[in-house]
């Protein structure tokens, strides 16, 4: 029974959402529809207001021009405005305006209409200056608003261009910053800090011993100069009975020119005493 509920509540919610797309698919494309026939009967609408400006020059002929000079202005402001409110937030106020400025211009279009069904000729010719200075007066605030509009957003392209490029020249100096300081080679490195053995004691003159190292002026003895000092730790003290291990030299150091006091052939280490 559960299963059959469960089974009837899918099908209900399946038809609403398929009467809810379908709805919305009607409602575009009657939307679709609305707009191809508003262009359709506004491009019909220009064409025959150029044919009877051309076809009947005079009165007729000028109402027809005031006309196209009005939806022409119009329509140019309208699409300014459109294409750059998404982007700039401040043009709110100047959609108002033009709203605004929309009312008076479909009057003006009203009262041209009208006219052109009059058959009086001479009360057309006496309403046309007032009807010209009232399109004149409306065309230059429209143009003056999409122009106004046109160089807003030409300034702010220009300001972002501006900004992108010191972004960019930015990044690029950074990215060419690779003359950092190199280390110095390892060759030189390990000639300063092992120095050859002896090195002082071959310089001759007066200032051979200037040129010591500080560790071999801290010496003294036999040994000073002949052998570098052993490590802390590199072996431990010679058990009872055992001849001390010799240190070893470090490496890349040249042997002692003179064998130490302990390998002298006339210091032996005693032997040890027999037991017996």
């Amino acid at each position: 029974m559960e299963a059959i509920w469960i089974l009837l509540l899918l099908f209900v919610l399946i038809m609403l959402t398929g009467v809810y797309a379908a709805v919305r698919a009607i409602r575009a494309a009657k939307r679709g529809i609305d707009r191809t026939v508003h262009q359709a009967r506004r491009t019909v609408e220009d064409t025959r207001l150029r044919a009877r400006q051309l076809a009947q020059p005079g009165a007729v002929g000028e109402l027809a021009q005031l006309q196209l000079s009005l939806r022409g202005s119009m329509r140019a402001t309208s699409q300014a405005l459109q294409a750059a409110a998404p982007q700039d937030r401040s043009l709110s106020e100047s959609l108002g305006l033009f709203r605004r400025l929309s009312a008076h211009a479909k009057d003006l279009e009203a009262d041209l209409k009208r006219l052109e069904q009059e058959p009086d000729k001479s009360r057309i010719a006496a309403l046309l200056p007032d009807l010209r200075q009232r399109t004149e007066r409306i065309t230059h605030s429209a143009d003056s608003l999409r122009w106004a509009v046109q160089e807003r957003t030409t300034r702010m392209a220009h300001d972002d261009l501006d900004s992108l490029g010191r972004e960019i020249e930015m990044e690029a100096g950074a990215l060419r910053h690779w003359t950092a300081a190199e280390p110095d080679e390892p060759g030189a490195d390990a000639g300063a800090a092992w120095p050859e053995p002896g090195a002082g004691s071959s310089r001759t003159g007066p200032g051979a011993g200037a040129r010591t190292s500080p560790e071999a002026g801290a010496r003294s003895g036999p040994e000073a100069g002949a052998w570098p000092a052993p490590e802390a730790g590199a072996w431990s003290a010679p058990e009872a009975g055992q001849r001390p291990e010799p240190p070893r030299p470090p490496l890349g150091a040249r042997p002692p020119t003179e064998p130490p006091a302990w390998q002298k052939p006339w210091q032996k280490s005693p032997r040890p005493e027999n037991t017996a």
